[in-house]
């Protein structure tokens, strides 16, 4: 007799060996094209900190050199730039893929990875409290393609890998959902409807997000592309933009990458700030669980530090990471390792069921009725993603004091 283990990894297999979406013809996809429809839907929850989320990613750039750009760094300053936001690992789709699920699974390649069915994500964080979300991707040619690429051939312009709910089965397994995720021709359709979603997840094409250009294209772009949002009124109240990288460009130095915050939810004494928090990709997640009243995926997103902003409502003290040691640029044995950057492993990682987590709100029903009576793989409260088996991140010290003044400390791996 099978196991719960073993079912939940036969369904992974089963998911990830069906990809005959991976290269549509042109003819399939101006079909497609001509019949799906966009689907934005919109919802009006109150946060705590922010009543909208906007995420920008760009590619593949170290701080130093970010920094440099005077597009980036003017935004900066009407912002708050965040010193020590770190990527997760490289290359480019595991971080992608983990700011959707918390995880990247042993995810290291660029591939046409799919993650199954059983696997939850953000979607699933949002509908508990019917939080319209939506992801926009230059030049996708319709809502919810599934291809590897547009075009097929030439010059990339969009790309699946950069596409971080398209990897889910759960997502793209939905009769809706799909249609969530379109194109930058929507994105200015839906603001001038007014009918933006309240967490958006903005992927530039790949001239635009430096991957096949360079910063100062990226920074242009950027500026171009948010300034006059910034003083759009309908988009800017009560919005907190991020602007940030999916990796650092150098695999040997700390995966740091520049990141700021901008937009309405800043508030005006905190403009031109900088914060020295300890934060990783699935901080975001834990925020905007924080700052929803959302539950927890129960993965890595689990201990993650909370966004000043949030935590400064929320009463969470954030953890102090020590910098020495952290390089935070592997990925740790997974089932979507292709064996180049980590070591395959059958086992798709159990998260935790049971627990307040960062955001205060425990699990998301979904994971816990899907993997309840499982222990969970990792340490998921940690504030820094580890692996004791493999020795991924281990060794890295954090401490805190709460506010009645207990002293908590911790190391990676111990």
């Amino acid at each position: 007799m099978f196991t719960k283990q073993t079912l939940l990894a036969l369904i992974g297999t089963l998911a990830l060996a069906n990809a005959s979406d991976q290269k549509p013809t042109q003819a399939e996809i101006d079909a497609a094209r001509a019949k799906v429809l966009p689907y934005s839907p919109v919802s009006n929850v109150k946060g705590l900190a922010f009543n909208r989320f906007v995420n920008i990613w760009l590619e593949n750039t170290d701080f130093e050199t970010t920094a440099a750009d005077s597009s980036m760094s003017k935004l900066a300053k009407e912002g708050i730039l965040l010193n020590n936001y770190f990527a997760v690992t490289h290359p480019s789709e595991p971080n992608y893929c983990m700011s959707a699920g918390g995880d990247a699974f042993g995810m290291d390649d660029d591939d046409y990875n799919r993650v199954p069915a059983n696997v939850s994500t953000i979607a699933d964080l949002f509908d508990t409290k019917h939080i319209a979300w939506g992801e926009y991707q230059e030049d996708m040619p319709y809502a919810g393609y599934l291809g590897e690429r547009y075009p097929q051939s030439g010059p990339n312009q969009y790309v699946r890998k950069h596409n971080p709910l398209i990897l889910y089965d759960s997502v793209t397994n939905d009769a809706v959902r799909p249609r969530q995720i379109k194109n930058f021709t929507t994105f200015y359709e839906d603001l001038e409807h007014q009918r933006l979603p309240q967490h958006m997840f903005i992927t530039p094409n790949m001239t635009n997000d430096a991957h096949d250009s360079d910063i100062h294209v990226a920074g242009s772009w950027v500026d171009r592309f948010l300034s006059p949002l910034l003083e759009n009124k309908y988009f800017t109240k009560d919005t907190l933009v991020l602007v940030t990288f999916d990796e650092a460009g150098n695999y040997t130095r700390p995966n740091r990458v520049y990141s700021y915050l901008l937009g309405g939810a800043v508030p005006k004494h905190l403009k031109g700030t900088s914060d020295d928090t300890f934060y990783t990709h699935y901080s975001i997640i834990a925020s905007l669980s924080a700052n929803w009243g959302l539950p927890s995926l129960g993965r890595w997103d689990c201990g993650a530090n909370l966004l000043k902003l949030v935590a400064d409502k929320t009463g969470y003290v954030n953890w102090e990471v020590d910098l020495d040691n952290v390089f935070i640029n592997q990925t740790y044995p997974g089932p979507l390792s292709s064996g180049d950057l980590s070591e395959f492993s059958p086992v798709w990682p159990v998260p935790a069921t049971e627990g307040a987590c960062s955001a205060g709100h425990g699990i998301v029903d979904i994971v816990k009725k899907t993997w309840d009576g499982l222990k969970p793989t990792y340490n998921y409260t940690s504030p820094v993603p580890y692996d004791a088996v493999s020795g991924n991140n281990v060794g890295i010290k954090y401490h805190r004091t709460l506010k009645h003044g207990e002293k908590e400390s911790g190391v990676t791996g111990q």
